[in-house]
């Protein structure tokens, strides 16, 4: 269920605050009531089930918005463009800056069965490859390890830079300078040092 183009100002806001609100607890909680959800979304259960009249149409949705939200943030983040070691720093600024829909894509073996079912390349995944591939290649990044783990150790560390954020242990404007440095002394080559 995609949103329209006309769809009025309030409706927008509704379902942009559903879908934040459901990305933000779900990401916590995979098993949260829909009751739970509209608590946090600040609208009646009714009101939600109009948009979402179910738990899996729901997370269908948000999965599409949070995959939406990434994108967009990679798009500002701009990885393709400049030394590779700018730009990954830039992609773990902007995908902790999209925090919530990070750990909900992240955190949730159901967000696989989504994905393969939405069929076709993943734009993000395929930008992150190619940075990584550009990194391995100007020797930033460990030519030993192979992309797919580095791809792995990148997710993991911006994750749990995300649950850190989410949970209060650290602040949000140090999470990036964190995770670049733990990330970049685990996957940099070690004449980068």
């Amino acid at each position: 269920m995609g949103s329209s183009m006309h769809e009025s100002g309030v409706r927008g806001r509704t379902r942009q605050a559903i879908l934040g609100a459901a990305a933000s607890v779900l990401s916590r909680r995979p098993h949260a009531t829909l009751a739970e959800i509209a608590a946090a979304a600040d609208v009646g259960r009714s009101t939600l089930q109009r948009y979402y009249p179910d738990r899996e149409v729901l997370v269908s949705a948000v999965v599409e918005h949070s995959l939406q939200r990434l994108d967009e943030s990679l798009k500002e983040a701009r990885i393709d463009q400049g030394p590779p070691l700018q730009a990954l720093r830039r992609l773990v600024v902007a995908m902790l800056d999209a925090g919530d829909h990070v750990l909900f894509l992240y955190g949730d073996a159901r967000i696989t069965q989504c994905l393969a079912a939405r069929g076709g390349p993943d734009p993000a995944a395929e930008e992150i490859g190619r940075l990584i591939r550009r990194g391995k290649a100007e020797g930033l990044l460990d030519a030993e390890v192979s992309g797919d783990w580095i791809e792995h150790v990148l997710w993991a560390h911006v994750s749990a830079g995300c649950m850190a954020v989410s949970g209060g242990t650290l602040p949000r404007h140090g999470a990036s300078a964190w995770v670049i440095r733990t990330l970049e002394n685990g996957i940099g080559a070690r004449t980068a040092r």
